[in-house]
């Protein structure tokens, strides 16, 4: 049975007020090629004040900075996970969001959608935006 969630977060004020608590970001699925969505996301929110933290399974670091194989390697805060996988990946990234203790925002990309692990999200305590790009919505409020 699948749980009653919104696949979309509409509330455009929630998403603003997400932008202005948010620093840091792990954007999960970081590529280093210039040409994926990932990279123009992260470029495009490094370039407005964010700090951003790649999780990427190789290389040494994206953007200038240090790639971590997983959340659970990086040593500082991370406000928000911004997250490019797959739908079915999502439940185990929920669940090391939930390990970490310090993610407040779970935000899934454009396309991605997974309503268990935004329920399991949310249900930590997390704020949960699912199928928005972070770059659209940010440009569209700033």
């Amino acid at each position: 049975m699948e749980c009653e969630f919104p696949t979309v977060n509409s509330n455009m004020n929630e998403v603003k007020e997400i932008f202005d608590m948010v620093k840091t970001i792990a954007v999960l699925g970081l590529s280093p090629d210039a040409t994926k969505d990932s990279h123009r996301v992260a470029a495009y929110l490094q370039t407005h004040g964010y700090k951003i933290i790649p999780i990427y399974p190789k290389g040494d670091t994206i953007l200038g900075e240090k790639v971590y194989k997983s959340l659970a390697d990086i040593p500082d805060q991370v406000d928000m996970v911004d997250i490019f996988r797959k739908p079915a990946a999502l439940d185990a990234i929920a669940d090391a969001c939930i390990a970490r203790g310090d993610v407040k925002v779970f935000w899934a990309q454009k396309g991605i959608v997974n309503n268990e692990a935004a329920k399991k999200a949310e249900d930590a305590g997390m704020k949960v935006v699912q199928n928005q790009c972070s770059m659209v919505d940010h440009r569209n409020l700033y």
